[in-house]
């Protein structure tokens, strides 16, 4: 499944690097006034260029909202692939897999609070293309749990767990108003995953 914002200029490299200098300065944007008070006027000027370039790479404002959500999710499956070894076994994998999920969730907690509070604001279509990333990422963490546990677990139970360590990270940027007074990012980490381990080892087979 591909999903393309159309361009009148057809240098790639070109509009590669145009888009790169629009979703930094988008992600600023719509951090700080959200999706829909930015303007286009706005997002041109915090991307370093005119409204007459910025509308050269791209058609309306949703176009950059696309470009935003999809450089995100591209970014964290990338980052995801990088650190998660999907071959390895055993509760060691498991934890070191967690670690370094909430470790990428701390390092890209603004733009991931920015993906979520914006991805509504999407086309139905481009909300489809990116959400279809968020479930191969979850697939992801699917295939941690079951290599690693030592017993195989109901494929619905493995579905919810993959869930839960996946918004237990995105939790860490979305809840950091509170939760960063009280923790670091290690001790949250090791907190959540205490909760995770104790619940494997007391649940019942269905």
């Amino acid at each position: 499944m591909t999903k393309k914002v159309p361009s009148s200029i057809k240098d790639e490299r070109l509009i590669k690097k145009r888009r790169d200098q629009m979703i930094k300065g988008a992600v600023a944007l719509f951090k700080e006034k959200g999706f829909h008070k930015t303007t286009t006027r706005e997002l041109a000027k915090a991307s370093g260029f005119s409204i007459g370039t910025l509308y050269e790479y791209i058609r309306t404002k949703e176009d950059v909202l696309f470009l935003v959500c999809d450089f995100i999710y591209e970014h964290v499956k990338e980052r995801m692939e990088a650190v998660i070894d999907m071959n390895e076994t055993g509760m060691d994998s498991l934890e070191r897999a967690i670690r370094s999920y909430f470790q990428l969730m701390d390092d890209m907690q603004d733009e991931v609070v920015v993906m979520y509070q914006e991805v509504k604001s999407l086309p139905k279509d481009a909300q489809d293309y990116v959400l279809e990333k968020e479930r191969d990422m979850l697939h992801m963490i699917e295939c941690v749990i079951e290599n690693c546990l030592p017993e195989p677990i109901h494929e619905k139970d493995r579905k919810l767990l993959a869930n839960n360590i996946f918004v237990q990270g995105q939790m860490w940027g979305f809840r950091r108003w509170v939760l960063q007074k009280e923790f670091t990012l290690q001790s949250y980490t090791e907190r959540q995953m205490h909760f995770l381990f104790q619940g494997l080892s007391l649940s019942e087979p269905i």
